[in-house]
């Protein structure tokens, strides 16, 4: 057994630096989010997203510690910065879901979306490892794309389109932004989950209003 698979979730989350990476994605990932439909794919194609869906769904899996990346809908989170922030990758995308489907019919003989759990998890091994052909440059540098964006749609603020229902905070014991911290909030045992955006704060600009003041600016020559 290879790599994120030899570790358990908990050790796997405890390694990534999650709301650090969560952090640094660009505001346009949360308009994107902002505009498009609750439900449904606006990016990606059918057979895409059902091959994305099936490859988070084993990063992060469902388990008996809890929720996973399906239920955060972290495909959902890539499919929309593919659309806006993360444009720049969707035909790395493209390309990588369509040889990582390939793949799974060449050695495993069906498409990846319909293989039992344990042929998953060793078809992304292999590309893990780099073993995995027909990717450009490399099976690797695929996965950890994808792994990398997994995590954030797992992690992020709700905002941009993952983390749904705050599912990935409860997972990591992430309480939210803390505006105040009072004594209770500063105790050794988790205090109480405030499921709530940072840009459900008034202090905090979301990128709306900041295209709107940019806007105004203009207008008075500013």
């Amino acid at each position: 057994m290879t790599g994120w698979h030899r570790l358990s979730r908990r050790e796997l989350l405890k390694r990534t630096a999650v709301l650090g990476a969560a952090a640094t994605i660009p505001l346009r990932v949360r308009v994107a989010a902002q505009q498009a439909p609750l439900d449904g794919f606006v990016t990606l194609t059918a057979p895409e997203a059902d091959t994305l869906e099936a490859v988070v769904a084993r990063l992060i899996p469902t388990d008996e510690n809890g929720p996973g990346a399906t239920e955060a809908r972290a495909a959902y989170y890539i499919d929309r910065a593919l659309g806006g922030a993360l444009a720049a990758s969707r035909e790395i995308y493209a390309a990588g879901l369509a040889a990582t489907d390939a793949y799974a019919r060449a050695s495993k003989g069906a498409a990846f979306a319909t293989l039992a759990p344990a042929d998953q998890d060793a078809i992304l091994g292999q590309m893990e490892e780099g073993v995995a052909t027909g990717f450009e440059p490399s099976s690797g540098s695929f996965f950890n794309l994808v792994r990398g964006h997994t995590i954030q749609g797992t992690f992020c603020d709700p905002y941009y389109g993952g983390n749904a229902d705050f599912v990935g905070w409860d997972l990591i014991g992430y309480p939210g932004l803390r505006l105040v911290v009072t004594e209770d909030d500063q105790r050794l045992d988790a205090p109480q989950a405030r499921h709530r955006s940072a840009y459900g704060f008034g202090r905090f600009t979301t990128p709306d209003e900041l295209a709107v003041g940019e806007r105004s600016e203009d207008d008075d020559g500013r």
